[in-house]
């Protein structure tokens, strides 16, 4: 198992990203988070199998229909063992 801490930039808030992340990493069999930051980017928190998680970072880099993601930065953490993907707020 492996996680990462992820930062997405560009036209990501109130274009349903959190929710559209949320599914996909469910389907994926992924757990963590996603948050909306004052300053316009999303954060979040995904960990599981390395294959999905790079699947869910590949997702991530094209985001919804709505969204225009400009950057996507990501940082290799340590495993929380979450029981879920949740949408923080």
């Amino acid at each position: 198992m492996i996680a990462r801490h992820i930062s997405v930039s560009g036209r990501v808030q109130g274009v349903f990203f959190r929710a559209w992340t949320r599914e996909r990493a469910e389907a994926l069999g992924l757990t963590g988070w996603i948050r909306n930051c004052p300053d316009g980017h999303v954060e979040a928190h995904v960990e599981g199998e390395d294959s999905l998680v790079e699947q869910m970072l590949e997702l991530l880099r094209r985001g919804p229909p709505a969204a225009q993601v400009e950057n996507l930065r990501t940082w290799d953490v340590e495993p929380c063992e979450f029981d879920d993907f949740e949408v923080r707020h």
